[in-house]
Formats: C-alpha cells, sequence, structure tokens
C-alpha cells in the first residue's frame, strides 16, 4: 500500500486556502532543480519584509534547516525535517516552545514551510525495512526550492530600493552642506545677490528658503519623497554657485578694466611735447629724461594674473 501524506494539520489548527496553494506549487517541483539552503536562507532573509516574516521567525527558518543533513536542497530528495520541539528550540537559541509553535505558524502562513502531521501530531519518520525513510512527518522544506526564483527577485528589489534611498540621501546631504557654505562665504564675502534688478533681495532671504526646505524633509521618508526635495536642493545649490560665479568674473572685468587704464595714462603722448619749450630755452640739446615703467609693488598682481594662474 502506497503511503498517504498529510495535508491538514493537526488538532485545533485550521486550514486555509493559501495552506493548500502553497502545497500544490511544492508538488510541481522539478527534480532537477537544486538550491544551495544558506545561499536561500540570506536571501530571503534580504526579502524578509516583502515576504512577511519576522527576524525570529527567521531564526526558527534556520533551526530547521540545520537538520536537514545537505547543504542542497534538491527537488527529487524528501526535504521533511521531524525534530522535537525541545532539539528545535535548543537550535533557536533556547526559544520559549508558546513562541516556537507561533513563529512555525508564521512560517506556515508565509508559504516557506508546509506542515506534514502525523496521526497524532508527533513528529517522526517511518523507515523501511533497509534502514531507509519511507514516510516522514515534521516540516517540508520544498517551497524553499520551487519559489527560490520569487525569493532571488524580491531580494533584488529590496536591495536596489536601498541603494537607490542611499543615493538620495547622499545628494541631499552634499547639498545641504554646499549651500550653507556657499552662503555663509557669500554673507562674509559682501556679494550682491541682485543684479539687474533680478535676485533675491538678500543672503537672509536665501537662507530662510534653504531653511524651508530642510524642515519640510520627514523623518522616515521613502525614496519616492525624498526625490523631489534633492531636485529642489540641487537647484537651490546651483543658483547661489552661479551668484558667486558672477560675482567673481564681475570683479576680475573690474580688475581688468582699471589696469587697462592706468597703462593708457602711462603712454600718452602730451608729456612728450610739454618737453618741447624746456629744449628752446635751453639752447641746447638737453638729454631726454629716460621714461620709466612704473613698478608695481612687489608680491602684487591684477585679480585677473590671479584668477588665471
Amino acid at each position: 500500500m502506497e503511503p498517504y501524506q498529510s495535508t491538514t494539520p493537526f488538532g485545533r489548527r485550521s486550514l486555509s486556502l493559501a495552506h493548500v496553494a502553497t502545497q500544490i506549487v511544492a508538488s510541481s517541483r522539478p527534480p532537477e532543480k537544486v538550491v544551495h539552503k544558506w545561499k536561500i536562507f540570506k536571501t530571503i532573509c534580504t526579502a524578509r519584509a516583502r515576504i512577511g516574516v519576522s527576524e525570529r521567525s527567521l531564526s526558527v527558518l534556520n533551526a530547521l534547516l540545520t537538520f536537514h543533513p545537505e547543504t542542497a536542497l534538491s527537488g527529487e530528495d524528501d526535504l521533511v525535517v521531524f525534530p522535537s520541539n525541545q532539539q528545535l528550540a535548543l537550535r533557536a537559541h533556547g526559544m520559549p516552545a508558546s513562541t516556537l509553535r507561533r513563529h512555525l505558524a508564521a512560517l506556515v502562513d508565509a508559504g516557506l514551510i508546509i506542515r506534514r502531521d502525523s496521526p497524532n501530531g508527533k513528529r517522526y519518520a517511518r523507515k523501511g525495512r533497509g534502514g531507509e525513510i519511507e514516510l516522514a512527518f515534521g516540516f517540508e522544506l520544498s517551497p524553499l526550492v520551487v519559489r527560490a526564483e520569487e525569493f532571488e527577485i524580491l531580494a533584488a528589489e529590496i536591495e536596489a530600493d536601498a541603494r537607490a534611498l542611499k543615493l538620495v540621501r547622499e545628494r541631499i546631504t552634499i547639498c545641504r552642506r554646499d549651500i550653507a557654505k556657499m552662503i555663509a562665504t557669500g554673507i562674509e564675502e559682501g556679494v550682491p545677490t541682485r543684479r539687474a534688478g533680478q535676485g533675491p533681495a538678500d543672503w537672509q532671504e536665501i537662507h530662510k528658503g534653504f531653511r524651508a526646505i530642510i524642515d519640510a524633509i520627514p523623518r522616515t521618508a521613502t525614496c519616492a519623497e525624498l526625490e523631489p526635495i534633492a531636485e529642489t536642493l540641487s537647484q537651490l545649490a546651483d543658483d547661489i554657485l552661479n551668484l558667486l560665479r558672477t560675482h567673481i568674473k564681475a570683479e576680475i572685468l573690474s580688475a581688468n578694466e582699471s589696469h587697462s587704464g592706468r597703462h593708457i595714462q602711462n603712454s600718452n603722448p602730451d608729456s612728450l611735447i610739454d618737453l618741447e619749450p624746456s629744449l628752446r630755452e635751453g639752447g641746447g640739446a638737453r638729454a631726454e629724461p629716460e621714461q620709466q615703467t612704473p613698478r608695481m609693488p612687489e608680491g602684487s598682481y591684477p585679480l585677473g594674473m590671479v584668477m588665471q594662474a
């Protein structure tokens, strides 16, 4: 007679449609499929928020996996483990029996394991004459094999979301630092904020707008909530940097015009005409005074030269 595998839980535990769906999925596992039990466990830990299990439930799953002798979980193997509550509690770091039962139920509800209860609810294995296991009652691990790709996709999505959140937080932090220091520079250097009647009234107005953006950031924000804030801060940082650049360019232009004006004044030919009457009055040829090029104080350079260096 062929052994009959139970599909319903023992005692007062109820059977849900989700439990039946998990059993259907597990029965369709391809025999050639093999997964590494600790790799898939790590993947499930990463995707636990999407799967809907807690860290304590995963510690129970970890304990269950230790009772499977092989590292590989194969679709053709019998993947039922049958530890007693006492053995399972010890490997779950001394978890109380009531807590253990609650987390086992959570693993079943999440579709990570299947309960295969015996007629009396005990967990054991029935062996044949040759010592091989014919039928085991306990917890079946086959959903881990069947749903391996699903767990990997969930874990990849969570990792991508975490990376995007990290990047947008980094962007906001850098923009906040740049804006704060550029505002301080503008105030200290007396950089004007309005040119040709356009622009903010003063740096205090810019700082007020900056603080309004920062104060609107939620304490626990999602990536979708932070992205528009990062865009606003980036635009504000670009606007402030343009104010500083415009001021520097204006200073360079002013310095160059001043330098050109001094050069024209020193090379004026009228200064030579003023010397002709003295030559006539002296009645003789007097040595023309040597025209000297004005010297700049040592260590002083035009602002344009400094900026180009």
